[in-house]
């Protein structure tokens, strides 16, 4: 898969979205400000939200256990209410566009009705984000995928038959380069809610790209993804966790953000070759802290070698130890000091 000039997939460096989503707090400063700090986090891309309460939620829908039970929403209000209060002014869309471009990091943005994958071609997005919520939102991914743009699925709450059903019509309606998202879809979901080992199945059942949008709490769970092979991490952040609304309890902070990239560029650089051998790295120990085969009293020239002459020491640029059977019953060539290291020409 390729966003803009980037590759992604299996021989390529994780590609990190920094999901600003709705911690923008309609305010258009507080965008561009979420943008710069992605950007110093060394973040891939950032990545916004295009919703519309009257499109996205019947107003009769219940509240969200977990916006009551932590307090994110005013007595009487419904979840009608509060996406209201997150929508973005879509007329910032094309803003953001070139305030990203600017900065140098690729501009994503999640449609959540057929109006916004519209505004988003308009302003010439590279790849589409789909929201968990949306697998099923048919009409929506049929209308994506005919822009012939990548798009990156996430799977919170989906079986394998519902991201065969949307990958099935992703493909009937053009497009070609996909990748899945594993998620858990909890604010934040428990450790022993995630399964990671879930994107191993994603990966062996559909054969494309595989990542992992986390709403966790820390990073620990991002670096476990990239250590098992996620090709894709997306993580909410904020300016402050202080803040009021419903993202922002489980977001990263903009230090945060930064140690999470760190991490993550680390472990990559940790996971390395698959190949066994011994590094460059290792070139002075692997010489110095080996053993091999060496005098372990003094041995006159023309002395038959016994196994008692000989003892196992380092350094290991000898005569390595599993030659000590041909070097047994040979006569020395030369007068050997105890502690010589042994070499084929002594003997």
């Amino acid at each position: 898969m390729k966003i803009g000039k980037r590759m992604i997939g299996d021989d390529s460096p994780c590609y990190i979205i920094a999901e600003a989503g709705s911690n923008h707090n309609r305010d258009f400063d507080t965008a561009l400000k979420l943008v710069d700090v992605a950007v110093d986090a060394g973040a891939d891309a950032v990545k916004f939200q295009i919703f519309s309460a009257d499109t996205i939620y019947s107003k009769k829908t219940p509240m969200a256990s977990y916006l009551t039970k932590k307090k994110l929403a005013e007595k009487n209000e419904t979840l009608y209410d509060i996406i209201k209060k997150l929508e973005i002014p879509r007329q910032w869309t094309p803003d953001l566009m070139k305030y990203c471009r600017k900065k140098g990091i690729t501009f994503l943005s999640t449609p959540f009705d057929l109006a916004a994958v519209d505004e988003l071609e308009q302003v010439g997005v590279e790849a589409y984000k789909v929201a968990s919520f949306e697998i099923t939102h048919l009409p929506m991914l049929k209308k994506i995928s005919q822009t012939g743009k990548p798009i990156i699925l996430s799977t919170g709450m989906a079986n394998l038959e519902d991201i065969e059903v949307a990958l099935d019509v992703i493909r009937k309606a053009g497009s070609s380069e996909v990748a899945l998202l594993h998620c858990a879809i909890a604010y934040p979901p428990k450790f022993e809610d995630v399964n990671l080992r879930a994107m191993d199945t994603m990966k062996q059942a559909f054969q494309i790209p595989v990542g992992f949008s986390d709403h966790t709490m820390g990073h620990i769970t991002d670096v476990a993804a990239v250590a098992r092979g996620a090709c894709f991490i997306e993580k909410h952040y904020t300016l402050s966790r202080n803040q009021k609304g419903p993202d922002h309890p489980f977001s990263l902070e903009p230090h945060e953000l930064r140690e999470m990239v760190s991490a993550i560029r680390q472990t990559e650089q940790i996971l390395g070759s698959p190949i066994k051998r011994a590094t460059e790295a290792e070139a002075e120990m692997h010489r110095i802290g080996r053993r091999s085969l060496v005098a372990a009293c003094n041995i006159p020239a023309g002395t038959v070698i016994t196994e008692e002459m000989i003892a196992v020491k380092r350094p290991g640029f000898g005569i390595p130890t599993r030659h000590m059977d041909l070097v047994i019953g040979r006569k020395a060539v030369i007068d050997i000091e105890e502690d010589d290291i042994l070499t084929w020409e002594m003997i």
